[in-house]
């Protein structure tokens, strides 16, 4: 039974699903405030806040199920972008790499902060936001970005880096309101540190 037990807290349930999709409203409401772009190029907006989220708060399964849920929306047509942004011409242009980063990311972000199904600690949280919720996401958008606008990959880097203060920000906030959830709101994080069972039963 004790081996059993890992595979059973992956297994996901309605509430996951149901969890999945507040995410997903989640990430779309932040895109309300707009965004605004520099030389025309990727909008700064607060949904990578909501990515951030989801990947500490809900693990990578069902943080992943989330943001994927949000993508296909947005494929679909539905405007959930910042700047009311959607449809499937948004993939192919200078954010698409960005979006697909997104899905990579929150894995990344949910792998680290849950590490080994421990409780999340500020460290951790930081750590995943910063490798999943930024390197990642840029790792990803900024080859892309240079491919559609047909720039130098380190002109594309370079252009991102008035992003990264923005994202810093991002980070700090996910790392505070993870650990005030931890504290106040353990249930937040449903099933991602069950104890364990010492004996098989």
């Amino acid at each position: 039974m004790t081996a059993l037990a890992p595979s059973v807290r992956r297994r996901l349930d309605a509430t996951d699903i149901a969890r999945a999709g507040v995410f997903a409203a989640v990430i779309a409401v932040l895109g309300l405030p707009g965004a605004f772009a520099i030389f025309g190029a990727v909008p700064i907006t607060a949904q990578t806040l909501g990515v951030m989220l989801a990947g500490a708060i809900l693990g990578p399964a069902v943080g992943a199920l989330s943001v994927t849920a949000v993508l296909a929306l947005v494929a679909a047509g539905l405007p959930l972008l910042a700047g009311g942004r959607g449809g499937i011409g948004v993939f192919f242009g200078p954010t698409g790499g960005y979006l697909l980063g997104w899905l990579l990311g929150v894995v990344v972000i949910g792998l680290i902060v849950h590490a080994a199904g421990r409780r999340p600690v500020w460290w951790r949280t930081f750590l995943g936001a910063l490798a999943g919720g930024v390197l990642v996401v840029y790792a990803v958008g900024i080859p892309v970005q240079a491919l559609v606008l047909r720039i130098g990959l380190g002109e594309a880097a370079l252009s991102s880096l008035v992003f990264l203060p923005g994202d810093l920000l991002k980070v700090v906030a996910t790392t505070l309101i993870v650990g005030t959830l931890v504290r106040g709101y353990p249930r937040a994080f449903r099933r991602q540190w069950r104890t364990r069972p010492t004996t098989a039963a």
